[in-house]
């Protein structure tokens, strides 16, 4: 009998699910550094959560998967085991030492290897439509540099206080907070990484959210110190990657889902916007960049297609009005468009 491979062993790992979700540990990102010696397979399981529960059931259904390939004696699992001591190492983006959001039951951050793809828009969009769905939602504008959200949004008040805490705007039945709610429209920020990094954990920790089922964070775009930052300062419960259709913008999406699998964020989808354009004469859909790299793009990198959104000028006039096109345009192909995301994003949650 031919000896067991590598492939062999992740074949069988695929076949885990990560407890309360439909996909497995393997496309979340959890198995690392496979090896088989002889009869011994080891592997590490990078946990990005300190649930007690769910780590024991990963690594005791891992454990049995491999165990039940032929003529493998010895499984060994690598990494800090379920319930290590605080002193033990701990793989990057664990969650020991985060910021607790004891209200909040899920957190969502959209994000983008590039800028301009809109996933300012996705994010405000997707924020309505799940509000509009019934759930309670917040929205954090992560991007301390060119923060957006407060005109997408048609508020520019400044947050109330109270002790230590921010009182978070709401705009369309949405809880937000923005560092441009925080400093003059005029004002340009020109601060290094440690300073991003306590603005960051400051949005994260100093504000009053509650109860929410869902907290959306606009990601900046790239991948640089605030993402860093937030990745290691809240459990994500996952990631969402905005990319365009063409060729370049899509490489640099797949930077976005590599930056979320380095950190051991499950990546809850991949969303094509500027899809397509529907001529709002003839409904005719044309694909004015190309067609199907987003979905493409996610089946090679073994993330799920959340769905495309198309380009529309009342997308952009809507944001600009602080009106998103959810609330402004209710039965447009655009707002169906990003109501099936939203959709779609809750049966993952």
């Amino acid at each position: 009998m031919a000896a067991i491979s590598e492939q062999d062993v992740m074949d069988v790992l695929k076949q885990v699910k990560y407890p309360g979700f439909d996909r497995d540990i393997v496309s979340f990102g959890l198995v690392k550094n496979v090896d088989v010696e002889g009869s011994t397979v080891s592997f590490v399981l990078g946990f990005s959560t300190q649930d007690e529960p769910t780590r024991q059931s990963i690594t005791v259904a891992a454990r049995e998967a491999v165990s039940r390939l032929p003529d493998v004696e010895d499984v060994q699992i690598l990494g800090p085991p379920p319930g290590a001591a605080s002193g033990a190492q701990q793989p990057m983006g664990a969650a020991q030492g985060k910021i607790e959001l004891p209200g909040v039951k899920s957190i969502v951050a959209v994000a983008s290897g590039k800028g301009g793809v809109g996933k300012s828009t996705t994010s405000v969009n997707l924020a309505v439509a799940l509000a509009e769905s019934g759930a309670s939602v917040g929205l954090l504008d992560a991007d301390i540099y060119g923060p957006s959200i407060p005109t997408m949004m048609g508020s520019k008040d400044q947050p109330g206080v109270i002790g230590q805490q921010l009182i978070p705007l709401i705009s369309h039945d949405i809880k937000m907070m923005s560092f441009g709610f925080l400093i003059p429209e005029d004002q340009s920020v020109t601060w290094r990484g440690p300073m991003v990094h306590q603005a960051v954990q400051q949005l994260l920790r100093d504000v009053m959210w509650g109860e929410l089922d869902c907290l959306i964070i606009d990601m900046p775009p790239g991948t640089g110190d605030a993402h860093l930052t937030l990745t290691q300062s809240v459990a994500l419960t996952g990631g969402v990657v905005v990319t365009t259709p063409q060729d370049v913008a899509l490489i640099d999406a797949r930077r976005g889902v590599a930056m979320f699998q380095q950190v051991n964020v499950p990546i809850l989808g991949m969303v094509e916007n500027m899809s397509h354009f529907i001529c709002p004469h003839c409904n005719e859909r044309t694909d004015i960049f190309t067609t199907g790299g987003g979905k493409r793009a996610a089946e090679a990198l073994g993330v799920p297609f959340l769905g495309e959104i198309p380009i529309d000028p009342s997308i952009c006039l809507a944001g600009d009005k602080g009106i998103p096109i959810v609330k402004q345009e209710p039965d447009s192909p655009q707002t169906q468009a990003f109501r099936m995301l939203a959709e779609k994003l809750k049966d993952s949650l």
